[in-house]
């Protein structure tokens, strides 16, 4: 089961866009990896999930959380092994860790945790929680936008992240965020 969290070693810098539901992530991930004509590690756990919610009409459980960071971690993986310069994450398992213990009373399974902790990258980018939220089948928790975004900023403290915090329209994100990514690679 370890094997399957491990993050690969990977000579490309990694960028992960790190935030609550709804705050823009994937569109930003996205157009990152537009921009920088490279991969882009689309979210695992909303695939997976709606696929449950489509055959279940169930949401997310705990038993779902590793299952869905072996999934991450194997896309991320994969897509390490054939990226050149840069990789754009639209998340990671320390995002994994912040909803298992928000979502069900603190609680983290051990083996998430430690590679949640373990797994490196040279980026954060949080995502602020300044635009409208879009209710879909997955999302939940359109009234605790503000204590989700605490949560996962409050992380990324915690843990002695290196990040920063993109906010406004989505060129202004995009600006900030590549800005940020181009001084990396100025290092």
């Amino acid at each position: 089961m370890e094997k399957n969290l491990r993050q690969l070693k990977s000579n490309c810098l990694k960028i992960v866009l790190f935030g609550p539901e709804s705050s823009g992530k994937t569109t930003l991930s996205k157009e990152l990896a537009n921009h920088y004509k490279t991969h882009w590690v689309k979210e695992y756990a909303r695939d997976y999930l709606q696929k449950k919610w489509n055959v279940e009409k169930k949401v997310c459980e705990l038993e779902d959380l590793i299952p869905i960071a072996i999934g991450q971690i194997k896309l991320e993986n994969k897509l390490s092994k054939i990226s050149k310069q840069l990789l754009i994450c639209d998340t990671d398992l320390l995002e994994t860790k912040v909803y298992s213990e928000t979502y069900y009373d603190g609680y983290c399974d051990p083996l998430l945790e430690k590679y949640a902790l373990k797994n490196s990258y040279d980026l954060y980018i949080l995502t602020n929680i300044d635009i409208p939220w879009e209710k879909d089948d997955l999302r939940d928790r359109p009234n605790e936008r503000e204590k989700m975004f605490d949560a996962f900023k409050e992380t990324l403290i915690k843990y002695h992240r290196p990040y920063i915090e993109v906010s406004g329209s989505l060129s202004k994100r995009l600006d900030t965020a590549t800005k940020a990514i181009n001084s990396l690679f100025n290092k």
